[in-house]
């Protein structure tokens, strides 16, 4: 007998228009759609055709017309200015319903996008949600984003109007936005028509007469907007991927694939139910914010939490057990990346201690490899199921994942597991055939790609051409290499452009960093391959080591030498590695390994957009000196 995963995916992938259209009676559509797939014109596959939805409505309104009006909504948790607040069902809608109402005031109708430029409060989610109540196309540009940046952003989605906030803040400094604000509208050729300032006490700002619009002000006059319905193949929201350099790249999520893919994920994926308290420890500005901040825990009828802190800093390592327990968190969905800082600060969990975690059930986690040594820490610690799954900006939510509200799989260190329904993901070779089981390639997945994922790009149907689908025909490539295991296991090994080629041999930077992450006084690593002459690639190290530590550096550096000598082999010539105080980072808390292998490639570069902190580069040239690797800083 099939477990209900087993039964779930076979029938997503032999029986798509059944298995979606059943799941997608669970939304209220105010036009039922004439087509579950529409599959005309491949590559460019629809979803749900000829329905029409708005998906602020089944976010808000209906949760409080089904009797949910009272329930928490959305909890705001601000350890930086010691505020805790909580929006009921009601009250969220009502406040989405009036800045609709201010929006709609500026010009703002069905179609027209807005560029929301925001920090981690709760007008950034009232401004999404708000967008989605009019039909408007919402793009959330990362609060403090750099000028040219944002600048590039508006040119691209040429917004009728933007939406930010006097600052932003983090632990110890307040970032001031309005100078990045006024700076882009200036580079970019495209004008706002206005923008909305939410004035924050910690740095009032000067607004532009006959541009600048006061939030609070208006919102005392706004008249609420009513949910206008639109197309479920009309855009929600663009959200540009982390990283962009030059020509933007702004992935497009529909209203109808997105709000029935999302609801169902909270259940199948998350084994949560309406009611309970879910937690997404990330930002708005990023995917997961989108997805798991706003709007699958409100689809689903959940508490969601809003948090304005970090793991660490805010103030201690504790911040995130002290959330879990005050919140009564179910289930929380982070990073890796944040799992190794608290490692790094309270390597024996001793403020775990203070708190009471009892309602907490399961931790996910996904934006980088999940490593088995923080695995294991968050598992011994936790004593609860540590899952981690695997998806990207573009496809909005998992690829492959332990589906949790189907069936529990146990789970392998290093995997995230199997593909969830609607995903046929096949690993293949550089001519587009699938490998053997166990054999590294390039991991793809066969259109056409299920509801909630990217139709295109926006205005550039062309590039997303290019980008995801003419290098495996029939396939989207998701840059991503690794391999299936004999029991159908996904392990994602590294970005394609990290699999190095050692003397004719390739191998898995991140299976080098499974060993390096082994080693009792690492916090968190990086590899990556640097130029040779002789070998093609030889594989370069970087250590952080946790908080306490004081061993000579090279001692270590040996350790982790033989480790991976001893894991792996000689074949991967790892004779490499210095230790550093911090890795450079995109504000994501994805590891710039890219930017790291250019320096030591003595490579031109461009400072990431979306670097956390552009002084660890110094750093990293140093240690790359240090081991005798040429390095030129780029532009």
């Amino acid at each position: 007998m099939s477990d209900a995963y087993i039964q779930a995916h076979t029938r997503s992938l032999e029986d798509p228009d059944g298995y979606w259209g059943e799941i997608a009676e669970d939304i209220v559509w105010t036009k039922k759609w004439d087509k579950v797939l529409d599959s005309s014109n491949p590559p460019f596959y629809r979803w749900f055709a000829g329905g029409e939805l708005n998906t602020c409505f089944n976010a808000l309104d209906r949760h409080v017309e089904e009797g949910r009006g009272e329930q928490a909504a959305l909890i705001y948790d601000s350890p930086v200015t010691d505020t805790v607040r909580t929006y009921s069902y009601s009250q969220l809608r009502d406040e989405t319903a009036k800045f609709a109402g201010v929006l709609a005031s500026h010009g703002v109708a069905k179609g027209d996008r807005v560029i929301v430029y925001m920090p981690m409060i709760p007008e950034a989610a009232i401004a999404m949600l708000a967008c989605a109540r009019l039909g408007a196309v919402h793009s959330v540009v990362f609060g403090g984003f750099a000028a040219n940046e944002l600048a590039v952003r508006i040119n691209d989605a040429k917004p009728k109007a933007i939406v930010s906030a006097s600052c932003g803040l983090e632990a110890g400094r307040v970032i001031e936005y309005m100078p990045l604000l006024n700076e882009a509208i200036n580079i970019a050729t495209h004008k706002p028509d206005a923008c909305v300032i939410l004035q924050r006490e910690q740095a009032v700002a000067d607004l532009t007469d006959g541009r600048d619009v006061d939030w609070a002000e208006a919102m005392t006059t706004a008249e609420p907007h009513d949910c206008v319905p639109v197309a479920a193949t009309d855009p929600l929201y663009i959200l540009y991927t982390s990283g962009t350099t030059g020509e933007p790249k702004g992935v497009v999520r529909d209203n109808g694939g997105h709000a029935v893919a999302l609801k169902w994920t909270m259940k199948t994926v998350y084994n949560i139910e309406p009611g309970d308290v879910y937690w997404a420890a990330s930002d708005v500005g990023w995917v997961v914010g989108h997805s798991y901040i706003v709007y699958a825990p409100l689809l689903n009828g959940n508490t969601t939490i809003l948090f304005e802190g970090k793991p660490v800093g805010t103030p201690d390592a504790g911040a995130f057990w002290r959330v879990i327990s005050d919140h009564k968190v179910k289930v929380m969905f982070t990073a890796p990346t944040a799992f190794r800082a608290i490692k790094r600060e309270d390597p024996d969990a001793e403020l775990m201690k203070q708190y009471d975690l009892s309602a907490f059930e399961m931790l996910f986690l996904a934006g980088e490899r999940t490593d088995p040594d923080t695995l294991h820490w968050a598992e011994d610690n936790l004593g609860v199921p540590v899952i981690d799954h695997w998806w990207q900006t573009e496809t909005g939510w998992s690829i492959a994942t332990n589906c949790m509200g189907l069936h529990a799989y146990p789970v392998k260190p290093g995997s995230p597991t199997k593909a969830a329904p609607g995903w046929d993901v096949q690993v293949l070779d550089d001519a587009a055939n699938p490998v053997k089981a166990g054999d590294i390639g390039a991991i793809c997945c066969k259109l056409p790609l299920p509801p909630g994922t990217l139709p295109s790009l926006w205005n550039a149907d062309d590039r997303y051409k290019q980008a995801y689908l003419e290098e495996f025909p029939g396939f989207y490539k998701t840059a991503d290499a690794g391999y299936i295991d004999e029991e159908g296991y996904l392990y994602i090994m590294a970005r394609t452009d990290d699999i190095i080629n050692v003397a004719g041999h390739r191998l898995s930077t991140g299976g080098m960093e499974e060993v390096l992450a082994a080693h009792a006084d690492v916090a968190e690593c990086a590899v990556l391959g640097v130029a040779d002459d002789l070998k093609g690639q030889l594989p370069v190290g970087f250590l952080v080591l946790k908080a306490g530590v004081d061993r000579d550096h090279a001692e270590i550096v040996t350790e982790v030498v033989q480790m991976v000598r001893d894991k792996i082999g000689p074949v991967a010539a790892f004779k490499q590695a210095a230790v550093v105080a911090r890795l450079p980072k995109t504000r994501s808390g994805k590891i710039l390994r890219g930017t790291i292998q250019k320096i030591a490639d003595n490579v031109e570069y461009k400072m990431p957009a979306t670097i956390d902190d552009p002084t660890v580069l110094d750093e990293i040239e140093v240690a790359l000196e240090s081991l005798g690797l040429a390095s030129k800083r780029g532009g």
